[in-house]
């Protein structure tokens, strides 16, 4: 077994040097485009167990050596009922990356379990309303989520192709039900392959995915999870053995938005179409 601080040590060493480009400065560089971070945040980094967390929280930790202004962050994570297996999983990488952990508990999983209609939805909703609270309480201001390049892209697909409505997930959004707080994500701009080379670089070994809804649907033998963004997921695979640039042109397409060419959009929840500016 690897002693704790040397296998620390080569992962924070992996993303000074080899992964410097790819991580770093990617979640450097998302950070100051999309001003996520002000001097005195305190930002709650929301850890699942999974890798796109993990590396985030060591990302926060790499900036905070390199910080031009004075932030705080809590490393946060939320028991929402995993099993006893996972929950040792992610304390026990916790102390392998030296990442000091605030571990609470909830009672998600049991409140979604039997719920056949869109439980991933609203467990994500219900842990992303436990996490304010508990952030907020700690003091923060900001919490911090994992959501990477990929998630992005797939989101503006799915949006398009099951939801009917060209959107994005944002790189930061104020919250509508907890005054004062915010949620930005830091890995805006890494892409999911470079967060596997470096897992793997470094022989770590993450949860995949610890929700009891999951591991029941294997247990029935379905086992396709959200099969709706695997889906997208595997279309962009394809369209890319094609067109290389699939995936920034995907990434492009909801920063180029020309409102003189679309037949209508939604402000403050209200529609207008394009007939209120053609006359004009």
């Amino acid at each position: 077994m690897r002693k704790e601080s040397s296998v620390c040590a080569q992962v924070e060493k992996s993303i000074r040097k080899k992964f410097h480009k790819e991580l770093f400065s990617a979640f450097a560089k998302a950070i100051n485009r999309y001003e996520l971070l002000r001097e005195n945040d305190k930002v709650a980094v929301c850890i699942s167990g999974g890798k796109d967390s993990m590396l985030m929280a060591k990302l926060f930790q790499e900036l905070l050596r390199h910080h031009k202004f004075h932030f705080e962050l809590v490393f946060l994570v939320m028991d929402p009922g995993y099993n006893e297996a996972n929950r040792r999983a992610i304390e026990t990488n916790a102390r392998l990356l030296n990442i000091p952990v605030t571990i609470f508990e909830s009672d998600i999983f049991d409140a979604v379990f039997d719920i056949e209609k869109s439980p991933c939805y609203l467990c994500a909703r219900m842990r992303r309303g436990h996490l304010y609270n508990k952030a907020k309480e700690l003091g923060c201001n900001k919490i911090a989520l994992g959501h990477h390049y990929d998630d992005v892209i797939e989101t503006i697909l799915m949006g398009m192709l099951y939801g009917g409505q060209i959107q994005t997930m944002m790189p930061k959004i104020h919250s509508t039900n907890f005054d004062g707080m915010e949620l930005i994500r830091p890995m805006y701009l890494i892409r999911e392959c470079d967060i596997k080379r470096w897992r793997d670089y470094n022989h770590l070994h993450f949860l995949q995915c610890a929700c009891r809804f999951t591991e029941k649907c294997f247990v029935d033998g379905d086992g396709t999870g959200d099969s709706k963004r695997l889906e997208v997921k595997n279309l962009i695979a394809k369209l890319k053995e094609n067109n290389p640039y699939v995936e920034g042109n995907i990434f492009k397409s909801v920063e180029n938005v020309n409102l003189a060419t679309v037949i209508a959009y939604k402000e403050n929840g209200t529609k207008h179409f394009f007939t209120e500016w053609y006359d004009a």
